[in-house]
C-alpha cells in the first residue's frame, strides 16, 4: 500500500472511540469538579448517554477513567457514584500533598528554566490582579497551566511525581477548592507565600523551596481542620 492509499484511509473505529472517550472523560471531570454532578450522586449511564448524546461504550470507558482519577467510587449494592469529601479524606489528601509538593518544589529549584521562571512571575502578577478585582475567587479556580502549583510540579521534571500529583490528587484538590466555602480560603496570604516559594526556587535554594512549600500547604490543612472542628 502506497502513501496516497494510506492517506485516503478512514480513521479506524477504535481510534474514533478512544478520542470520544477522552473528550467524555474531560467533560465528566469538569462536571464533577464544578458541582454539576453533585457529590454522592449516583452515576446513571442511560442519563449520561442521553445528555452527552453518545453510545454506552465510550461512556463506560470514560467513567472508568474518571474512577481511576478518584472522582467516582464504586459502592456495594449501590454502584458508581460521585465521591464525597469526608474530613478524613481531606486531611489525608493534604498530608500527601505536603510531602509530594515539597519534593516537587525542591526538584523545581534544581531543574526549572529561566523561561519557566519568567512565566511563573507573570502568572503571579496575573493572580494578584485577579485577587484585587474579584476578591480572590478566580485565583483559586485557576487550573492547568494557570495554576501555580501545577507549574511547579511540572518543573520538577520527575515523571512519577507529575503523574501522582497532576492526575488523581490534582483533580481532587480542584474539586475541593471549587466547592469549598470562601471562608476557608486566604488568597492574599497564599499569594505572598507563592512569591516566597518562587524566590527560593529562583535562588536555586532547594531546601528552602521545599520547606516553604510544605509550610504553605500545611497552612491550608490547618484551615480545613479548624473548619471541621467548628462544624
Amino acid at each position: 500500500m502506497n502513501v496516497e492509499e494510506r492517506a485516503h484511509l478512514k480513521v479506524p473505529v477504535n481510534e474514533k472511540e478512544n478520542t470520544k472517550s477522552e473528550t467524555l472523560t474531560e467533560l465528566l471531570v469538569e462536571a464533577i469538579i464544578n458541582g454539576d454532578m453533585l457529590p454522592g450522586s449516583k452515576i446513571s449511564e442511560p442519563e449520561l448517554a442521553k445528555h452527552y448524546q453518545v453510545s454506552r461504550g465510550p461512556l463506560r470507558e470514560a467513567i472508568m477513567r474518571v474512577e481511576g482519577l478518584g472522582l467516582i467510587e464504586r459502592v456495594p449494592h449501590v454502584g458508581a457514584r460521585v465521591i464525597t469529601f469526608s474530613p478524613e479524606k481531606l486531611i489525608e489528601l493534604y498530608a500527601v500533598r505536603e510531602a509530594l509538593e515539597g519534593m516537587a518544589a525542591r526538584l523545581a529549584a534544581r531543574y526549572i528554566t529561566q523561561e519557566e521562571l519568567l512565566s511563573l512571575e507573570l502568572l503571579l502578577a496575573t493572580h494578584s490582579k485577579h485577587i484585587d478585582e474579584v476578591e480572590g475567587s478566580s485565583y483559586f479556580h485557576q487550573h492547568g497551566d494557570f495554576d501555580f502549583h501545577y507549574r511547579i510540579i511540572k518543573a520538577s521534571r520527575n515523571r512519577k511525581l507529575i503523574a501522582l500529583l497532576c492526575d488523581e490528587l490534582y483533580h481532587l484538590l480542584r474539586m475541593y477548592r471549587y466547592q469549598s466555602p470562601r471562608a476557608q480560603s486566604r488568597p492574599k496570604e497564599a499569594l505572598d507565600e507563592h512569591k516566597y516559594i518562587l524566590q527560593a526556587i529562583r535562588n536555586r535554594d532547594e531546601e528552602l523551596a521545599e520547606m516553604l512549600m510544605r509550610r504553605h500547604i500545611s497552612g491550608s490543612r490547618k484551615l480545613i481542620e479548624q473548619h471541621i472542628l467548628q462544624d
